[in-house]
């Protein structure tokens, strides 16, 4: 199912119907698997009333903006779990990356991968849209430096240490982090808001607004990782911006969570 879920998003830019297949495929699976009960029905019924509502009246523009509302707010609460009727599954309960690594759990969510298909929905530019290159090509190269240079900044306060990792797991991260994490977030991140806030304020200032708000999005974690995954959202975000493709700046999202997870403690330092 996992693999059937992972297919759709990795499909969905370039064929829409085949995407659609496979997450109808997928969803079919995860009700015979538990994994997405009934009391999901009403939800999934809304969202593609709303998509076939936003093709009805493509030239109505309060139509656009009420549906493209309902369809962002479904998405925020999508990311927040907020829905009933998905019952994701732990794939790790309590492990440890090294010694020096504190205890988490890995989970793979249904509703969290749902995020892209929603906003593709009322914004046909989420994955490809007008982009701002780059003046010279040590950008970039300067922008995949600032992956583990952040990082090791983030040893400094002692919120990481160095610690090398080739966990048994790796392979379940990697699809869980690709997919249903890096993805999900920089379409909601990135590929929405930035691309709206882009229209509305200019570049720079819908960069700076919607980092901000990703690190807000971590204040669970405390402080510092608000702090930290704000800088790393200007990361993602000059990546979006210089590129206008989302998967790219999720393959930067991805990129930052593999060198955190294989040179550092993970997810933070055990105290």
């Amino acid at each position: 199912m996992w693999i059937v879920l992972a297919g759709a998003l990795a499909s969905l830019n370039v064929t829409k119907r085949f995407a659609l297949l496979l997450l109808l495929a997928a969803t079919l699976m995860a009700f015979h698997q538990h994994v997405v009960g009934v009391a999901a029905l009403p939800l999934l019924a809304a969202i593609g009333l709303l998509a076939w509502l936003r093709a009805r009246f493509a030239a109505h523009r309060l139509w656009q903006g009420v549906t493209e509302a309902l369809m962002v707010a479904i998405a925020v609460a999508l990311f927040l779990h907020l829905f009933p009727g998905f019952y994701n599954v732990k794939q790790l309960d309590n492990v440890r990356a090294g010694p020096h690594s504190a205890p988490f759990s890995l989970w793979f969510n249904f509703d969290k991968a749902l995020i892209p298909f929603v906003l593709l929905a009322c914004l046909p530019t989420l994955f490809k849209t007008a982009a701002s290159p780059v003046r010279y090509s040590w950008q970039w190269i300067a922008l995949l430096i600032a992956i583990p240079l952040l990082l090791f900044v983030a040893v400094l306060p002692g919120g990481l240490a160095r610690e090398p990792h080739f966990p048994s797991w790796l392979a379940l991260f990697m699809l869980s982090n690709l997919f249903f994490v890096s993805l999900a977030e920089e379409a909601l991140f990135r590929g929405y808001l930035q691309q709206r806030l882009r229209q509305w304020l200019g570049g720079m200032p819908a960069l700076l607004l919607t980092s901000l708000l990703f690190g807000l999005a971590h204040f669970a974690g405390g402080l510092l990782l608000v702090v930290f995954a704000a800088l790393a959202g200007i990361i993602y975000g000059l990546a979006w911006h210089w590129s206008g493709r989302l998967w790219v700046s999720t393959l930067f999202h991805f990129a930052f969570n593999m060198t955190h997870l294989l040179f550092f403690t993970y997810p933070v330092l055990q105290r």
